[in-house]
């Protein structure tokens, strides 16, 4: 549980609930259900209209990497390199089958695959970082929906406000009504504004950081294959462990 960014969270919402407090507002007064569905439904319609429905939907599911990230496996995978080079080295290429077997990870197990079947070390080299591309691109297209939220929120915020603004005129013989209008107006604006930079930056820039911390530990792999499979010396996997473990500290 990634208890920094519920924290964040927490604190966000709760300054601009405190700074309504000490301005003697009630805090009733932010919350105005049609101002609330104007902007997320329609922020939520803007995005899915430029995104396609498996994107939107991968998008949607990282969310969850903001407060249960997916575990640190650094560790591990230096563990396995190291095992990989030892039984390249001590065994030979086709021992890596078994490896490539136990392996969970699909990258590591195209990998090492590659590497078993005796592919060429070029081309084993160019199939892999074309793996990492397309991986990379299609994360990379998931986590824009977020940042594409934050900067449609605040302009369908100021729709929102027009629209308050609209009642208003169209009621201002009737006084009674003149208050739901000016409310929905203003706080539809906070809540453009607030989503985006409260909530919708900090989702994109948090899993913008988990994708970038992937890619470069495929990235890492894949020079390890291309060592193996050249016969490289242990002593340039060894660093290359230690470039893994060394990074994200």
């Amino acid at each position: 549980m990634d208890w920094a960014s519920i924290a964040g969270l927490i604190l966000g919402v709760a300054g601009v609930l405190i700074g309504q407090g000490l301005e003697g507002g009630k805090l009733s007064s932010l919350l105005q259900p049609a101002a609330f569905a104007i902007v997320v439904i329609g922020t939520l319609g803007a995005v899915l209209l430029q995104t396609r429905p498996a994107t939107f939907v991968r998008g949607l599911r990282m969310a969850r990497w903001i407060v249960a990230p997916p575990p640190d496996s650094r560790i591990t995978l230096a563990r396995e390199i190291g095992a990989w080079n030892a039984t390249a080295k001590r065994d030979g290429m086709l021992a890596l089958e078994r490896h490539m077997l136990a392996s969970k990870d699909k990258f590591n197990v195209k990998g090492l695959r590659l590497i078993v079947d005796g592919i060429n070390p070029d081309k084993l080299r160019n199939l892999l970082d074309t793996e990492i591309s397309a991986y990379e691109a299609a994360e990379r297209q998931a986590v824009r929906i977020w940042e594409s939220a934050a900067g449609y929120s605040p302009t369908i915020g100021i729709l929102g406000a027009v629209l308050g603004l609209i009642q208003v005129m169209e009621n201002l013989a009737d006084p009674a009504k003149l208050g739901s209008g000016i409310a929905i107006a203003f706080v539809s604006t906070i809540y453009g504004v607030g989503l985006a930079n409260l909530v919708f930056y900090p989702i994109a820039n948090k899993l913008k950081n988990i994708v970038t911390q992937h890619v470069h530990q495929q990235e890492i792999a894949a020079a390890v294959f291309y060592d193996i499979a050249t016969g490289d010396h242990s002593r340039v996997i060894d660093e290359r462990i230690a470039t893994l473990l060394r990074e994200y500290h």
